[in-house]
């Protein structure tokens, strides 16, 4: 997830382009600045958001506002909000989100 050889940056995410994921209900804006293998995001989730797919890449991931349901694949769902995060490794298990209200993202992967 983390590149060991990462210098020093700041980034300033107003400035940085935003690209549209549709899920299977609402959109995905994404604002990604990569560093070596590092990716860093900042993601905003429509309300009535839902992922069109299971994820199986390692995530840590900040809610920054609003709230995010996410579902793993043995069946346990967690309720996230704003303040509370989660980390996961590649491969370890799948998982996919969702929002009623909407949420705003910090992720590193």
């Amino acid at each position: 997830m983390l590149d060991p050889a990462l210098p020093f940056a700041t980034t300033s995410w107003g400035t940085v382009p935003s690209t549209v994921h549709d899920g299977t209900t609402g959109v995905a804006t994404w604002r990604t600045v990569m560093m070596g293998s590092t990716r860093t995001r900042m993601v905003e989730y429509s309300a009535g958001y839902v992922a069109d797919h299971w994820c199986s890449r390692g995530h840590v991931l900040l809610v920054l506002e609003g709230s995010l349901r996410t579902e793993l694949d043995d069946g346990r769902v967690i309720e996230l909000s704003a303040g509370q995060s989660y980390s996961v490794s590649t491969d370890m298990e799948a998982h996919r989100s969702s929002t009623e209200t909407g949420a705003r993202l910090f992720i590193v992967d």
